[in-house]
């Protein structure tokens, strides 16, 4: 039954080979979990309804490690990633696919508390996971367990979002405390202790994206800063715009627990990743709506500007410091924390 595993319970070779072994893996984990009309039929894709043709769609691939983390692991990342990707084109996420590379020797327990997970993340962002595909490989080939996500959503009606969009004048909103998901997960890869405030932010901004557009359809960008942090999303959208971004080092939020760490490891929280918080593009007249919407829902109760767009220094991105210097934020250079996704 779908559930008990013990210790000795662990994908097999024979998981994967379209037998016996894989038909019980989709009737005790994934069926039981995913369950929907839509992928009950069982085909070999979903037959998708939707009520318009502008769509959006996504794929992304998660490797992160470790697999568990406070307050989460690779599964909700997984949803909770596609979910955001689209919300990010002004689209409302609607179907999922799931596809899992699993290694040989992986506990059958650990994968059914992942599935678990996405199911949750999954209704609670509103969307359907509706087709996939499950591959075992030989031990020692996949580190546990590979996901790669798509989605597709509908375009809400008369938003266009785009980094060309960005123009001087408009404030910049993030959404909330910054470099949170990086700190859970190097403090989980080296057993290190981080109080229990510290988690991962993953989590489904659809909702929230929603409202933000429905007051101010003409917010111009909307990005999720993940690898790269906030620091990597300002400076692609500095150069593809034109435009130059003045950051108040005052006002960017991170809790005093993430910047203890990052003192102590020698990280920039605008580098870090982030994987439930967004950065938005607003114009003066629509910011103060704007925030107020986001301080309505949990994922957004820390909303705030923490800087602007100006018509100077273009292309590059200036943090204005609390001593009133200013100092240039660069494009990261490699990745401070590889496999944070």
């Amino acid at each position: 039954m779908a559930g008990n595993f013990g210790a000795n319970d662990v994908i097999t070779m024979a998981h994967g080979s379209g037998g016996q072994a894989g038909h019980e893996l989709m009737e005790k984990i994934l069926l039981p979990a995913f369950d929907n009309p839509i992928l009950r039929e069982m085909h070999d894709g979903a037959k998708l309804d939707l009520s318009t043709n502008k769509i959006a769609f996504t794929t992304d691939s998660y490797v992160v490690k470790p697999l568990f983390f406070a307050g989460g692991n690779i599964g909700k990342l997984a949803v909770c990633g596609t979910v955001n990707d689209l919300a990010m084109t002004g689209a409302i996420a609607k179907y999922i696919s799931v596809g899992m590379i699993i290694e040989e020797g992986f506990p059958l327990k650990d994968l059914q508390e992942i599935v678990n997970t996405m199911r949750k993340a999954a209704d609670e962002a509103g969307v359907y996971i509706v087709t996939g595909d499950t591959k075992v490989v030989n031990k020692g080939c996949a580190d546990g367990i590979f996901i790669n996500t798509a989605g597709v959503g509908e375009r809400i009606e008369g938003v266009e979002i785009s980094p060309l969009k960005a123009k001087a004048g408009q404030n910049i909103i993030v959404s909330g405390y910054l470099g949170d998901h990086s700190a859970t997960i190097m403090a989980s890869r080296h057993n290190l202790e981080l109080p229990s405030v510290i988690k991962t932010d993953c989590a489904p901004l659809n909702h929230m994206v929603k409202e933000m557009l429905t007051v101010a359809p003409n917010i111009a960008v909307l990005r999720d800063p993940t690898r790269g942090g906030v620091a990597a999303v300002l400076n692609e959208i500095a150069q593809q715009a034109q435009v130059g971004i003045l950051l108040e080092e005052d006002s960017i939020p991170v809790r005093e627990e993430v910047q203890g760490f990052c003192d102590i490891l020698g990280f920039d929280p605008l580098y870090l990743a982030n994987e439930g918080k967004l950065v938005a593009f607003v114009d003066q007249e629509d910011t103060e709506n704007v925030l107020a919407t986001m301080h309505k829902f949990e994922y957004g109760k820390n909303a705030r500007v923490i800087g602007k767009v100006i018509d100077k220094a273009i292309g590059e991105v200036g943090l204005r410091t609390a001593i009133g210097g200013i100092r240039i934020v660069d494009m990261p250079q490699g990745e401070q924390i590889p496999r944070i996704c």
